[in-house]
C-alpha cells in the first residue's frame, strides 16, 4: 500500500490519512462554500436585484433577493447600522461553537460529523455574504401559485440538511445493541 511521507502522516497509509475527520471538514466545507459563493456570484452577475428567471412554471424560479435579516427574513425590517456587525459576531461565535462540537464528536459518529460539516459550511457561506454585502444573497425560490416558500441559497440548504442529520443522529441506534446510542 502507498505510504505517505512527511510529518503530517508519520508513516500512515493514504487510506488512514483520508479517514481524518479534519481533512473531511476541510475538503467538504471548501467545496460547499465555493459552490455557494459561485452560485451567488452568478445570480449577482446575471439576474438584476428583485427580478426572477422562471425555471419550472408555477413552481421554481431563480430570484435575486437580498436578506438583511436571519433565517426566513426574520429581523430584516429592523433598521440599525449595527445589525450587520451583530449578525457577523453571532455567526463567528456559532462557527467557533460548531468547530468545538466537531472536535469533540467521536470518530464513529459519522452522521453527526457530516451534519456539523454542513452547518459549518453554510455558516461560512452566509458570513462571507454579510462581510461583503452586509446581507445574504438568496435566490432559490419555490412556490405554488401565490404561495412562496422563503427564498434561500446553497448555504441555507447546507445548514438545514446539517440540522436534519444532527436530529437523525440523536435517534441513531447502536448497530451492535439496537438501542439508542448515548449522546457523546
Amino acid at each position: 500500500m502507498f505510504k505517505m511521507c512527511g510529518p503530517p502522516s508519520r508513516g500512515k497509509s493514504l487510506k488512514d490519512f483520508l479517514k481524518n475527520k479534519y481533512l473531511h471538514l476541510l475538503l467538504i466545507s471548501n467545496v460547499l462554500v465555493v459552490l455557494d459563493q459561485v452560485t451567488k456570484y452568478m445570480v449577482i452577475a446575471h439576474i438584476p436585484k428583485y427580478h426572477s428567471v422562471e425555471v419550472i412554471k408555477n413552481f421554481f424560479s431563480l430570484t435575486h433577493i437580498r436578506n438583511s435579516g436571519v433565517a426566513f427574513g426574520m429581523f430584516a425590517r429592523q433598521g440599525s447600522e449595527m445589525k450587520p456587525f451583530i449578525f457577523i459576531s453571532v455567526s463567528v461565535i456559532a462557527i467557533i461553537a460548531i468547530l468545538v462540537f466537531f472536535h469533540h464528536t467521536p470518530d464513529n459518529k459519522k452522521i453527526a460529523q457530516n451534519g456539523l460539516i454542513l452547518i459549518f459550511s453554510g455558516a461560512i457561506g452566509n458570513v462571507i455574504d454579510r462581510v461583503m454585502y452586509k446581507e445574504v444573497i438568496d435566490f432559490l425560490d419555490f412556490f405554488y401559485k401565490n404561495i412562496h416558500w422563503p427564498a434561500f441559497n446553497i448555504a441555507d440548504s447546507c445548514i438545514t440538511i446539517g440540522v436534519g442529520l444532527m436530529i437523525i443522529d440523536l435517534f441513531a441506534k447502536d448497530p451492535d445493541t439496537g438501542t439508542p446510542e448515548p449522546n457523546s
